[in-house]
């Protein structure tokens, strides 16, 4: 297998952490692909018309794309057990999941919007006010966090407080979410978190 793959996507990092935990290193070449918003790849679009990655190319050629559809097909695979298959458990991991993403999203556009010559203050404040809220959230649910196994729903959020760090260092997450932090500090001690973490290059 193939994966479209950069150490700085957070998406690519929720599917690396999977390959990780499943132990599938050994079975998918990382190919080193950039996907600018504004410069469509036309490699990576030869298998994802969306220019996006992570994109996962199978044996038998054909594509799978986005994060959360190549972290549940490696999953199966694997016989892996990332996403729990029944009852509230699944729920609330696949909740978490998509709160994880969903931050995620408002942080890339958040810095898409900081980026611009002239940011719109109100997008601005927009970005803000969701991240702190999702924040604000995550650490009321921390000892939830701690009772349920390792799933999907804690790697997306791992992967979404990851970039928090990687690209909002000044907005200082922990302060607003304190209890939050200590869950994630400990989560820093995982393999598969460490191993994963984004850097320049």
């Amino acid at each position: 297998m193939k994966l479209h793959w950069s150490p700085k996507s957070p998406y690519v990092r929720k599917v690396m952490i999977c390959v990780n935990e499943l132990q599938l290193e050994g079975e998918i070449e990382l190919v080193r692909s950039v996907a600018a918003m504004l410069k469509p790849n036309a490699d990576i679009m030869k298998d994802n018309p969306l220019s996006k990655i992570p994109t996962l190319v199978r044996d038998d050629g054909s594509a799978l794309f986005d994060s959360s559809v190549i972290c549940q097909y490696l999953n199966e695979l694997a016989n892996g057990n990332l996403f729990p298959g029944e009852g509230d458990s699944k729920w609330q991991s696949l909740r978490w999941q998509a709160l994880g993403d969903g931050m995620t999203d408002a942080l890339i556009l958040w810095r898409n919007e900081r980026e611009r010559a002239a940011p719109n203050p109100v997008l601005m404040d927009a970005f803000d006010l969701k991240v702190r809220s999702a924040l604000a959230m995550l650490d009321t649910e921390v000892s939830a966090l701690e009772s349920c196994p390792f799933s999907i729903g804690h790697i997306s959020l791992c992967c979404s407080l990851g970039y928090l760090d990687y690209r909002f260092d000044a907005f200082g997450w922990r302060t607003h979410a304190p209890t939050l932090s200590g869950w994630y500090a400990s989560m820093l001690n995982r393999t598969s978190i460490q191993s994963t973490a984004p850097v320049d290059g």
